[in-house]
């Protein structure tokens, strides 16, 4: 499945590495060394200006203007719709019973 993080980018929900707050990255300098080194090597995409929380994924590693929050429940709701069975078979084979 499919996640829309905001500002045009779609990432595959399996890709996901970690969803962190923006602000949280001036508070450690670990952070800041692996944000220095993601930009060095240009895996850095999205609007710094906008910036509200960092999505990193196995390849790349994105500026998202949506919060922490949003993208939790996005991601989330991904989880739930691809543990729902699918009855679609069920119910084309109960169509053509009745015909």
């Amino acid at each position: 499945m499919f996640i829309h993080i905001g500002n045009d980018h779609v990432i595959h929900s399996n890709d996901v590495i970690a969803i962190i707050d923006y602000h949280l990255i001036s508070s450690s300098t670990i952070m800041e060394e692996f944000m220095s080194a993601a930009y060095a090597d240009n895996k850095i995409k999205g609007p710094l200006e906008e910036a509200k929380s960092i999505m990193i994924t196995k390849d790349q590693i994105y500026y998202s203007s949506l919060s922490v929050s949003t993208l939790k429940k996005r991601a989330s709701m991904i989880s739930t719709i691809s543990k729902l069975d699918d009855f679609s078979d069920d119910i084309k084979e109960l169509e053509s019973e009745e015909v």
